[in-house]
């Protein structure tokens, strides 16, 4: 979680609110009464001292209340409808195949809570890990607005060329609030995937929300343009030639 969002988070929080953390196997939430990971009590803290658990000195859950369990599971949390005072959910939905699931399910155990993802323009960056855009684990490219979360899958067109992705000097200049973006949100949230068709359309929107940043000079945009048109033509000019090749040997 941002550091600065701890404070946010802990000052909506009464001192007899039940919490929930969903996915805080790597940097727990020390104040949640329980966390639901797919990953074991012994092994929490995954980080160590290089981000050390938040939300309190000490742990608030327990060997017992630490539920182990596949979150994308298509069965219900263990829990009723709006029990949950607060839950949390902080660079988790990112991960997982079905963060829909995970948000509905948020939606329907708590009165309240925190979500936090990574930006789009940190997810989009090159040179956060070796040769790849973003980070190699992560499945999703995710858009908070207002209190919608919308998902687009990450699709593997956007390691493969610059167009798609920011350079690696534009990250390492982003402020850190910049690299995640997060939703407060009481009763309710609305989220949903979108879903892009076709090659030539997710190219479209990949490139779209590059050139929102404005990160390359007009002439590396323009040489490149001009690059693709000359391909584009060559193989059109290609493919009249070997049609009418065809044509002459059909006669």
């Amino acid at each position: 979680m941002l550091e600065e969002n701890v404070r946010l988070v802990l000052d909506r929080i009464r001192p007899d609110d039940v919490v929930l953390d969903v996915g805080g196997w790597a940097r727990p939430f020390n104040r949640a009464d329980y966390v639901l990971d797919a990953m074991p009590y012994e092994t929490r803290g995954w980080y160590g001292s290089a981000a050390p658990a938040q939300g309190g000195r000490t742990e608030r859950f327990t060997k017992d209340t630490w539920i182990q369990r596949d979150v994308c599971t298509h069965e219900p949390f263990p829990f009723s409808d709006k029990s949950i005072d607060f839950v949390i959910c902080s660079h988790t939905l990112e991960d997982v195949r079905d963060p829909i699931w995970v948000c509905h399910e948020m939606v329907r155990v708590a009165k309240a809570g925190y979500v936090e993802v990574p930006s789009r323009l940190a997810e989009s960056s090159r040179g956060i890990e070796p040769g790849l855009v973003g980070w190699s684990h992560h499945r999703w490219l995710i858009d908070i607005a207002g209190e919608h979360v919308a998902f687009r899958m990450k699709y593997h067109t956007i390691h493969s060329h610059w167009r798609f992705s920011l350079p690696p000097r534009f990250v390492r200049g982003l402020p850190e609030p910049l690299h995640v973006q997060w939703l407060l949100w009481e009763g309710r949230f609305s989220f949903g995937e979108e879903i892009i068709h076709g090659v030539e359309n997710i190219a479209a929107e990949l490139e779209r929300f590059v050139e929102t940043a404005r990160p390359y000079p007009h002439w590396q945009t323009t040489v490149d343009a001009w690059q693709r048109g000359l391909a584009a033509f060559a193989r059109r000019a290609a493919g009249g030639v070997a049609r009418r090749l065809r044509h002459a040997e059909g006669r």
